[in-house]
Formats: structure tokens, C-alpha cells, sequence
């Protein structure tokens, strides 16, 4: 049999405590009597209830100072106001402290009861939530990486295997992934959590600029040397490098990366001291380094040394089961950055959002749904307030799901049929701006303009929305 909840009940009235201990006492719950602010405090600071009865008017320590020292040690305290009518508005004002609810004497027993029951059905079902939420932490997220899908469920099982070892790892996948964060989830869940982990945006810098971020140099190494400077290497001693789109890096650059990664050594530039560091590698790039290595503007002996371990992140069109996971979590997020109260996101919503094939991945994902937490007026967020380009194009489906939709396969009717998907994805893909459509196809402009009159494809509609050339 399930244990009744505990009550505590503070008020300095003999009367008052009597009649509330024999009325829940009648109603199986466990009772615990204070009579002023103070012994509440110090049975408060010793135990724990599951519910508190807190009468505002009392000598020495008021209803408000109690109930501000009981939120202070304990945030998650569910308390109950009993107030007379003259104080109603002390009663207000301590529910903005944080009291659930107040009642007035005199009070009816099953009013109270009420009262009680409902807040207590309250409790429970945070803690459910709580419980439920902690438990598809467990199952289906890793160091805020969130995923049920199987794809999801071995890129878990490669950080967990491989943070606790040096070896370089190699992150590949499509932009918007997720690879700086598996990168931080293996270093964070290594014995080098608690030294650096430092950030290359291998890209974002002219090759000597960058270098001379990652090795330091001495003073007068070059105009505006003006003194010694250390570099990311050194900073990142016995803790971890992350190269971002390390494809980008000059082959220059490359040269003197494999010797630190070789002989865990460099010299910084303009200087003749070796110094020696310890530092893990994890690049991550959203390019076939196999394919620049045949273009020759990536050494052959780097990629080998970077591709010890690599993990492949899915794109979130191929974990499409995980985006109602996603979704939760980044209402989640984005409710509380904000101080709103969103509950869910309606079932049509989630079907758009479960159909559209995501070409910015999870990064994309995520700024819709910050941006519909911003702008939904209600606790369920409707299409008003997703972006239009997401209202604007039916489902892609592929050529298996349209063949076996039609009751023949007409070849003329099939391939104009997939031609017309194909096209829709990409004005979908490229936020209906035809030039960028025609470029991922492959076509002309032109050409694409004229296959659109051919196939009929209907631009004017005004839920598709398609910008001009």
C-alpha cells in the first residue's frame, strides 16, 4: 500500500491545529504540528514534507518571512496559505512568492481537502515529468547530444568506447550535425575533462594568421610581433584540440600539424625552441577528405593519422524518429531562456516538421523552434509560428513511394512524376529561390524555368511562395 503524504501545519491557533490534525489525520496522512515561525523552521531544516499548511498571521516570524526561508533552502516547497478575508492580499502576495494556493477561514473541510489533493496530484505529476524526463535523458540523450534512433544509439556507444582513450578521432558529417558537440561529449567523458578544450574554426583565418594561433611566435616574428606569445597548443596542454572543418587548412599548415601530431612537438613562429605538449586531436570536417586528397589539397599521411577513429553523424533526414524527441527537448530550452510557458507543439506542426528534410540538419531545427517559442502566443505552438518556407511545399516522397501509389508504371507519367519531387525538394531545400534550386540540380536556370512550364509546377500559388530569378 502506498504511504500517505506528510503534512506539516503552522499556525499559532490550539484550535486550529487540533481541527486540521484530526481532519488529515482522519484522511491517512502524517501529520506534523509547529506553533509559531520558528519551530517550523527548525523541524523544517531536519526534515522533509511533502506538504506545508502555512497560517500568514502569526507572532515573531510571519507567514511571508517563513515562507521566504522555506523557498530559499528548499525552491520545490508546495505550500498552502491559510489566511483570514482581512488578509487576502498578503495571501496574493505569497503566492507570487510561491505558495500553490491559499484558503480562507473559516474554511470548509472539504474545500481544504480538495485544496490539498489537487496540490499534492500537482507534485506528482512534476515529479513524473521529472522522473520520465530523466529517464529519456538516460535511453535517449549523451552530453546533450538527444537521440532514440539506432544511427543515434552507436554514436553514443563510439563516444563512450573512445573517450577514455588518446586516439585522434575524425567527426565527419553535414553541417548543422551536431560534431562539435560529440566532440566535446568525448572530451568531457576523458581523463582530460578537467584540462582545455579548445576550438580551431580552421576556416575562418588566412593560413599564417592561423598558424600563429595554434603555434604562438616570438616577438618580432613578423610586423606587429611586438612580443612573445603563446599559442593553442600550449594553452591546450594534457587537455583537447578541436579542428572545425579541418578540410580548410592550407597545406602548409597541414605539413606542421602532422609533425606536432608525429613527434608531439613544434616551434613557435620565428623561434628556435621545441616545446612539447600533450594534447588530444579531434577534427571534424562536412567534406570527402578522400576526394581533396585526390584533388591534392590534402596530405594523404594527415588524413591517415586524423582517421584512427571515425564517427559519422547521420544528417537528420536519415533519423527522422529522432526530431519528435528534438523537438521536446528544444521547447524545453527555448520555454525556459525565455520565461515562457510552452507545452508542446501541435500534431500538424509535427508532421510538417517530421516531413521536411532538414538540409541544415539539427542546427536548422533548432533555430525554428526557438524562434516559435519566441513568437507562439498560446502553451501550443501552431503553424503561425513557423517560418513560411516551411508552409510552403508538400512532402517529398521517392520513386519507390510513387510507384506504388499508382495503379500502373507508365514510364512517361512515373519519371515526370519523380521530376516534379525532385524539383519541389530543391526550390524546398533552397527556400524557393530558383537560381540556388538550379544549381543544386545541376541545371541552368533557364532550363529549370522551362522543365517548371513543361511539368506545369504551379510557382504563383501563395503558400509556396518561390522567389524570382
Amino acid at each position: 500500500m502506498m504511504a500517505k503524504a506528510s503534512i506539516h501545519i503552522i499556525d499559532d491557533e490550539p484550535v486550529i491545529q487540533d481541527v486540521l490534525a484530526q481532519l488529515l489525520t482522519s484522511e491517512g496522512y502524517e501529520v506534523e504540528v509547529s506553533s509559531s515561525g520558528e519551530e517550523a523552521l527548525e523541524k523544517q531544516s531536519t526534515q522533509s514534507f511533502d506538504l506545508i499548511l502555512l497560517d500568514l498571521l502569526m507572532p515573531g516570524l510571519d507567514g511571508i518571512e517563513v515562507l521566504k526561508a522555506i523557498k530559499r533552502t528548499d525552491p520545490q516547497a508546495l505550500i498552502i496559505i491559510i489566511t483570514a478575508y482581512a488578509s487576502v492580499e498578503s495571501a496574493i502576495a505569497a503566492m507570487k512568492l510561491g505558495a500553490f494556493d491559499y484558503i480562507q477561514k473559516p474554511f470548509k473541510h472539504d474545500e481544504l481537502i480538495l485544496i490539498i489533493r489537487r496540490a499534492l496530484e500537482h507534485k506528482r505529476l512534476q515529479e513524473e515529468n521529472i522522473r520520465l524526463r530523466e529517464e529519456l535523458d538516460r535511453k535517449f540523450g549523451f552530453a546533450n547530444i538527444i537521440g532514440r534512433s539506432k544511427v543515434m544509439q552507436n554514436v553514443f556507444e563510439m563516444i563512450k568506447a573512445t573517450a577514455p582513450t588518446k586516439s585522434t578521432i575524425l567527426i565527419q558529417g553535414e553541417s548543422g550535425t551536431g560534431k562539435e558537440l560529440v566532440a566535446r561529449a568525448i572530451h568531457q567523458h576523458s581523463d582530460r575533462a578537467a584540462y582545455p578544450f579548445i576550438v580551431v574554426n580552421s576556416g575562418s583565418l588566412p593560413p599564417d594568421l592561423l598558424e600563429s594561433h595554434l603555434f604562438g611566435h616570438v616577438k618580432g616574428a613578423f610586423t606587429g610581433a611586438v612580443s612573445h606569445k603563446p599559442g593553442l597548443f600550449e594553452a591546450a596542454d594534457k587537455g583537447t584540440i578541436f579542428f572545425d572543418e579541418i578540410s580548410t587548412i592550407s597545406l602548409e599548415t597541414q605539413a606542421k600539424l602532422l609533425r606536432v601530431m608525429q613527434d608531439k612537438e613544434f616551434m613557435r613562429l620565428g623561434g628556435t625552441k621545441t616545446i612539447k605538449v600533450d594534447v588530444r586531436i579531434i577534427a571534424a570536417t562536412n567534406t570527402d577528405l578522400e576526394e581533396l586528397i585526390a584533388q591534392k589539397v590534402f596530405r594523404k599521411d594527415l588524413f591517415y593519422r586524423l582517421n584512427v577513429i571515425k564517427i559519422e553523424l547521420p544528417p537528420l533526414r536519415k533519423r527522422k524518429e529522432d526530431i519528435p524527441l528534438l523537438v521536446r527537448h528544444f521547447v524545453e530550452k527555448y520555454s525556459q531562456e525565455n520565461n515562457k510557458e510552452i507545452e508542446s507543439v501541435s500534431e500538424d506542426v509535427l508532421e510538417i516538421l517530421e516531413n521536411y528534410d532538414w538540409p541544415g540538419n539539427v542546427r536548422e531545427l533548432e533555430n525554428v523552434i526557438e524562434r516559435a517559442v519566441v513568437l507562439s502566443k498560446s502553451k501550443v505552438i501552431t503553424r503561425s509560428a513557423l517560418p513560411s518556407y516551411l508552409l510552403g511545399f508538400p512532402r517529398t516522397i521517392g520513386v519507390e513511394e510513387i510507384v506504388s501509389s499508382k495503379e500502373d508504371l507508365n514510364f512517361r507519367r512515373q519519371t515526370q512524376e519523380f521530376q516534379k519531387q525532385l524539383i519541389l525538394m530543391a526550390l524546398r531545400q533552397a527556400k524557393g529561390v530558383q537560381k540556388k534550386a538550379a544549381q543544386a540540380l545541376g541545371l541552368k536556370p533557364s532550363t529549370l524555368n522551362e522543365i517548371i512550364k513543361r511539368l506545369g509546377i504551379d510557382l504563383n500559388r501563395p503558400e509556396k511562395k518561390i522567389a524570382p530569378f
